[in-house]
């Protein structure tokens, strides 16, 4: 039996990529070699049998070129009005996106996909427009040159000798729905040309001197083929897994570019993004710091961040590295990446040299014999060198070779004083000590420079004659020649220990904080302690305030300030709304209204986006920084784990709570329909037999009695009932005053006649008892609830003791009986509401009567508790605080 099953997983994760993707519009772009293949006007003739169809279309924008055939074209088409744009004192059009999204149109025409927008718009790109007219599932069609694919830029500039400046990402290309060929032969193109269809007289005949050369024409024809060709393989591969056609299991290849600063880089990426894209390949893009090249230029290092930005738009995963040797850091790297090709610039250099000197194509291939190495080759003036390897440079500031100086001077005037001492080859080490320590302070360009002028000073002011460079013995000169290695040596390694101490603390840093801020966000259990946090961490990392905005009931974000927010602090609310709509970052250091002083990253949690951080750094280059880029999301999804936890815990929390609601509900409506029912029958049974007739006059008063005593029974109910309710709600004011303890038993015992007439009663009083102060009818309330619940469980002709005595500053009050007890171990459980001890005991009620006592005593300030007794029987105690009673003068006595 074939084997060939879908994998399960996989079939969901297509379907949930269906639904979004139904959800989405769909991009068609109309692809061609060069300009005047005929684009437009395919896309436009498509546009027209699109409204035919009855299809909502709409042209946002259009650029014809003067072609009066393209332009017929849009005869009958709608077109949106152009945004005016205030620029450099000029007024100019621009897609107006906002009203497109509100324009209603099911498909929208946008050319020129490439094209830069103005300053001050919302993105910095025409296809970032595109994407988002996309996610709001509106059809777009746009038009596309092949020389302005990002990966094929240099190659079109390498052919034509045009660099073009606007360019797309391949993933744009890539993730079309649809790509429509637009092809015409050279010698077609160049008829075109000539009779004006192209471009009007003059630019065509600069054109065709430049650009539209018949050599030229045919490469780009070839590219635009290929590249169409390889979108089309990857459509039939993808159909193929999707419908389990063929079960191969293949392992995915993975390459790394090594990149460098210099014009270099930008060649070497986009070389590893054409090769990725045909091996169907994850790649990578690093750099490694070498203390080699520590201290470089601010332009050499914004060239190196401009191209892993590249990179990163090219679909690469960038990193950068630190490490003291280039090969040894790739080599551990790929290997923890499972990389399996390496990418690497190469530049022809003489023989010599290269044995001298191997480069780090020549040491990788020595070292790292299980990578697979493409060269890609360099031309020898481009730019730095992308190998991560350059000469040793003076570098360090103006103090370090001041110290330099000073250091070996201070040496000279040391070693001279040991001199007398100790032998002068004893004093070569006090220079190689100083050489060292200026190597660990300073770094590489000074230790460097300590070397040579302790050579020097060595020879001059020690070795014989003095006070000259002159040597009587030549063996010297080999003192000074190793003396001189063995410093530069020794300096080279403090300082590339004191390199990789720098970068491992930076990274132990990093992880610290890390570490710190998930720990503190695992402990939070508020929203609230969540923003106190990010508000305090984040700043100190980022070096910037930071707001953290959350959606109210209506998705529409809201700012949560922390205590240590600066006053002032300004949130653009719009940006933050538009990131947590569409789950991109925006502002600062994005494609994406760059001119926003913050920058906006949403925090995207495993269920869904929980809100948006707002960053605002001092430096805006934090953002170009692949490791520093890497810890704020890292911060974002611990911060944004937290508010979903949160978020859960608040639900479960709720569910607890309409759970235990529905308890009570169901326990009350079973406990009252139950207890109601019973004096409710016998109340109708009741009446009903007094209705009837022949009844005498002792039959008559026997069942008026008993009619009593069962309205009294449920009216007791029902005052349990509105007792508990006004406790729970708060209702009760205590009508507290100075009391007998003897009056409110009395007055309890009194109620109860009929209920303890078959009970010996006992009372333990101490005498005299103190007054206290305490609501008296609430207090008699729950001597009656006592001495009730003591007499339904308790035998017949069993006792029923009353005691009370101070206890320290308290008034303690007991009612004992001689019944079955408490269940063991559920002595605290029995004052919970509608809990009973006995589940099937045959006496009525509800279990209010010890939650109602509780409730008064605790009101009081007091305590009740329960517990058995060691004779058998049950022990209900609660204690009233005494206070201090007020002072009643004595009457005078006549005389």
């Amino acid at each position: 039996m074939s084997n060939s099953r879908p994998d399960p997983d996989q079939l969901l994760q297509a379907l949930q990529q269906e639904e979004e993707a139904a959800r989405r519009g769909k991009l068609k772009i109309f692809f061609g070699a060069c300009a005047g293949v005929g684009k437009t006007y395919a896309m436009l003739s498509a546009a027209r049998q699109q409204q035919k169809q009855g299809v909502v279309v709409l042209v946002g924008v259009v650029e014809t070129h003067g072609r009066a055939e393209t332009a017929a074209l849009l005869d009958g088409l709608p077109m949106l009005p152009s945004r005016s744009v205030d620029y450099r004192g000029r007024l100019m059009a621009e897609f107006d996106l906002d009203a497109a999204l509100a324009s209603g149109a099911q498909l929208i025409v946008v050319d020129e996909l490439p094209h830069s927008n103005l300053p001050g718009s919302r993105h910095q790109k025409r296809w970032q427009d595109i994407e988002e007219l996309l996610a709001n599932g509106i059809h777009v069609y746009s038009a596309l040159n092949v020389q302005h694919l990002e990966s094929l830029n240099d190659v079109v500039g390498s052919i034509t000798g045009i660099r073009v400046r606007e360019t797309v990402p391949d993933h744009v290309f890539d993730a079309a729905d649809e790509v429509s060929l637009v092809d015409l032969p050279p010698d077609e193109l160049l008829l075109r040309l000539a009779q004006g269809k192209v471009y009007l007289a003059d630019a065509a005949e600069r054109a065709a001197q430049h650009f539209f050369r018949k050599g030229n024409l045919i490469a780009l024809r070839e590219l635009a083929l290929r590249r169409t060709a390889d979108r089309v393989d990857a459509q039939m591969r993808a159909y193929r897994q999707d419908r389990a056609i063929e079960n191969v299991w293949q392992a995915k290849e993975r390459l790394m570019v090594c990149v460098g600063a210099g014009g270099s880089g930008e060649k070497l990426v986009r070389a590893a993004a054409r090769l990725a894209s045909k091996l169907q390949a994850d790649w990578l893009a690093v750099h490694v710091e070498t203390p080699a090249l520590q201290g470089r230029s601010k332009a050499s290092r914004a060239s190196l961040l401009a191209t892993l930005r590249l990179a990163e738009e090219l679909g690469a995963e960038t990193a950068t590295l630190a490490g003291s040797d280039a090969v040894a850091t790739l080599r551990a790297y790929a290997q923890s990446r499972n990389v399996s090709k390496l990418v690497i610039g190469h530049r022809q250099r003489a023989s010599w040299w290269r044995v001298l000197r191997p480069g780090l194509a020549d040491r990788l291939a020595a070292q790292a014999a299980e990578l697979d190495l493409y060269l890609v080759g360099m031309a020898p003036d481009v730019g730095p060198s992308s190998e991560l390897a350059s000469p040793i440079r003076l570098r360090a500031g103006w103090r370090g070779y001041a110290a330099a100086l000073g250091s070996v001077a201070l040496t000279t005037v040391l070693a001279s004083l040991l001199l007398s001492v100790f032998d002068l080859a004893n004093v070569v080490m006090v220079f190689l000590l100083a050489v060292v320590l200026v190597a660990i302070r300073f770094g590489r360009g000074p230790g460097a420079l300590a070397a040579c002028l302790a050579v020097a000073s060595f020879d001059f002011f020690f070795v014989p004659p003095r006070l000259t460079f002159t040597v009587n013995d030549t063996q010297y000169l080999f003192t000074f020649a190793l003396m001189l290695a063995v410093a530069l040596i020794i300096g080279q390694l403090a300082a590339r220990l004191r390199f990789e101490a720098d970068m491992a603390r930076q990274r132990e840093y990093r992880a610290d904080e890390l570490a710190k801020l998930a720990q503190a966000l695992s402990g939070a259990l508020l929203t609230e302690q969540i923003v106190t946090l990010a508000g305090s961490r984040l700043p100190m990392l980022f070096g910037g305030p930071c707001v953290l905005l959350l959606p109210d009931s209506h998705e529409k974000l809201r700012p949560m300030l922390a205590p240590e927010a600066e006053p002032g602090l300004t949130v653009d609310s719009a940006v933050a709304q538009w990131v947590y709509d569409h789950q991109q970052a925006a502002g600062l250091g994005t494609q994406t209204l760059p001119a926003s002083a913050a920058h906006y990253l949403p925090l995207k949690a495993p269920m869904r986006t929980r809100g948006v951080l707002m960053l605002a750094p001092a430096d805006a280059q934090l953002f170009d920084e692949p490791e520093d880029k890497r810890l704020l999301d890292a911060c974002a999804a611990q911060i944004a784990l937290a508010l979903e936890r949160v978020h859960f815990v608040e639900v479960a929390q709720d569910a607890l709570v309409q759970m235990e609601g529905e308890r009570l509900r169901n326990d009350l409506l079973a406990a009252v329909s139950h207890d109601l029912r019973t004096p409710l029958t016998a109340l109708q049974g009741l009446a009903q037999t007094l209705d009837q007739p022949g009844l005498d006059e002792r039959q008559r008063l026997q069942l008026t009695a008993a009619l009593r005593e069962k309205t009294q029974a449920t009216t007791e109910l029902v005052i349990k009932l509105l007792e508990m309710a006004r406790l729970q709600a708060g209702a009760v004011q205590l009508q507290r005053d100075w009391n007998s303890l003897e009056e409110v038993v009395g007055s309890a015992l009194h109620q109860l006649d009929g209920v303890l007439a078959g009970h010996p009663l006992q009372l333990a009083l101490d005498e005299p008892l103190p007054l206290c102060e305490f609501d008296p009818v609430l207090i008699e309330r729950v001597l009656v609830n006592l001495l009730d619940n003591a007499a339904k469980y308790s035998p017949p002709g069993s006792p029923i003791r009353i005691a009370a005595q101070v206890d320290g500053v308290r008034l303690q009050v007991a009612v004992e009986d001689r019944g079955p007890g408490f269940p063991p171990g559920q002595e605290e459980k029995l004052f919970d509401k509608f809990a009973r001890g006995d589940a099937e005991s045959a006496q009525p009620g509800v279990g209010l009567g010890l939650a109602i006592c509780r409730a008064i005593v605790e009101a009081h300030g007091g305590q009740l508790r329960a517990h058995n007794l060691a004779e058998g029987g049950a022990r209900l105690v609660f204690t009233l605080p005494l206070g201090q009673p007020p002072h009643f003068a004595e009457p005078e006595h006549e005389h």
